[in-house]
């Protein structure tokens, strides 16, 4: 699981740092007007910024499911994407002002957040008790 999460980090980690170096040609390609071109540049930025993270914890919180524990799967997507990132989001958006920007921010802080917290869990090793 470590050596697959390894590759993934490699490889989304590339895939993001292209995101954020070509985020205005690849928005580019779409239609839209340039307010809309720079909305979507910067946030293609954001996100590609988030996709290490994105990439690591997608595979340790994955590890549960084929270790036969979807309930930790299940509790941490549960508590990072509803509890965390939707009123992060509507924070971020509308009491802090930072609009649909701010929503690109929560996106990228909940997968950071579930890497962070799934590495966490899975080094406790509490998965291993579980019976298929």
């Amino acid at each position: 699981m470590w050596t697959a999460a390894r590759y993934n980090l490699y490889f989304l980690g590339a895939v993001g740092a292209t995101f954020v170096v070509l985020a205005g040609p690849i928005v580019g390609l779409f239609p839209g007007g340039s307010e809309m071109q720079a909305f979507g540049t910067t946030a293609l930025r954001i996100i590609g910024l988030g996709f290490p993270f994105y990439a690591y914890g997608l595979v340790v919180s994955s590890a549960f499911n084929g270790a036969g524990d979807t309930r930790t799967p299940t509790l941490m997507n549960l508590f990072c994407f509803w509890l965390w990132e939707i009123p992060l989001a509507w924070l971020l958006a509308r009491p802090l002002g930072l609009g649909a920007h701010g929503i690109v921010i929560a996106v990228a802080v909940a997968f950071s957040t579930l890497a962070v917290v799934a590495v966490v869990v899975f080094r406790r090793g509490t998965w291993k008790s579980r019976r298929v």
